[in-house]
């Protein structure tokens, strides 16, 4: 898998996917921003970000690090998940300068997220949780000036469908940021008890930000083919509902469950998607990882609904601790990180057949 993202470094050749023949902005700066940056540096930061991630996890295994479950769940979002995420939405030609300064702060805020959760809750812990929140908000302010270039560009129809999905993933962050810090904090917004604060900033960078990357990655591709209008339409939904699903917990029981079943049956659909158009990657590991993150998602998917049900009806038959450690780790580890990594290899290899390397 590195020996093919490192092929990548230094190519000068158009971003994955793209089909329309054209510059995303129109800027040439953009551009070249856009190429100057390597794959091999989003490589190195989520694997410093892993690392960290599992030291965090071996000194809370002993008792030295008073961190969770669920914490650390949240804690390979930063780490791992969004600095490939960040990278493939720029492999698939999509970001400007915010995204680009996020790009280069992602360590730092990464940091200080694990710091703040290293903290017992309380102001101090909040503050210093404010520092990946900036990372989110710039995400998602370049998420909202890459929605309005989708809807006014004149790039066809399925480009501008792939930047809208990315934008609305990349806001996404904002919301996963800010419940953090209210987390952090102590706060209890709506009477929302913990872990469901926590849990909500999960949720908006698992389903909402690495879903949404990956579903657009899957339709980039699924589009070649010109048979993808109805995985079209389930990209939508699996982009739109992590919203809903969020306010089901505020507004009803039921609109949550309605909205949790609907997301679940929507990602199973991306699911089969993946598994049939990852088939046809180019590069071996890349048809690996998508085959195996297709398989993890669908099977998360089906413990989703299961608790929904249960939690629906007052049943305790799936627990919440439950969840984190069984449909938490096939989201974050099976789903996430293979999907991303497998397209990003895909992308390079693309690359270099393109470059005739």
């Amino acid at each position: 898998m590195n020996t093919t993202l490192e092929r990548c470094e230094g190519q000068q050749v158009p971003p994955f996917g793209r089909n329309d023949g054209t510059s995303t902005h129109g800027n040439d700066r953009t551009s070249v921003a856009r190429n100057a940056g390597r794959p091999g540096w989003a490589m190195a930061c989520a694997t410093a970000g892993a690392a960290v991630w599992a030291g965090v996890a071996v000194l809370a295994r002993v008792g030295v690090a008073r961190v969770g479950a669920i914490e650390l769940l949240f804690l390979f979002a930063p780490l791992v998940i969004v600095p490939l995420g960040i990278e493939l939405g720029r492999e698939m030609g999509g970001g400007g300068w915010l995204q680009e300064w996020a790009r280069r702060l992602q360590p730092l805020g990464a940091g200080m997220a694990v710091v703040a959760m290293w903290l017992p809750p309380g102001r101090r812990a909040g503050v210093v949780a404010l520092g990946w929140m900036g990372i989110c908000v710039l995400m998602a302010g370049d998420g909202v000036l890459e929605l309005v270039r989708a809807l006014w560009t004149d790039a066809g129809r399925s480009a501008r469908a792939t930047r809208a999905i990315l934008a609305v993933g990349r806001m996404d962050l904002a919301v996963g940021g800010a419940w953090l810090v209210a987390s952090r904090i102590g706060m209890r917004p709506m009477r929302i008890q913990e872990p469901i604060g926590l849990l909500t900033a999960v949720h908006f960078h698992f389903a909402g930000f690495a879903t949404a990357t990956i579903a657009a990655a899957t339709l980039q591709f699924a589009e070649r083919s010109g048979e993808a209008r109805w995985l079209r339409r389930v990209v939508w939904v699996v982009v739109g509902m992590p919203i809903v699903v969020a306010a089901g917990f505020v507004i009803s029981p039921v609109v949550k469950m309605v909205a949790a079943l609907l997301f679940s049956v929507s990602v199973a659909g991306l699911a089969v998607a993946l598994r049939a158009w990852g088939r046809k990657a180019t590069a071996r590991t890349a048809r690996v990882l998508l085959q195996t993150a297709a398989g993890a998602i669908f099977a998360g998917m089906v413990l989703a609904a299961a608790y929904v049900v249960a939690d629906y009806r007052g049943s305790d038959a799936v627990t919440i601790p439950q969840m984190a450690r069984t449909h938490g780790v096939l989201n974050a580890v099976g789903f996430c990180l293979a999907g991303l990594l497998g397209w990003l290899v895909e992308s390079c290899a693309q690359g270099s057949v393109a470059s005739g390397q």
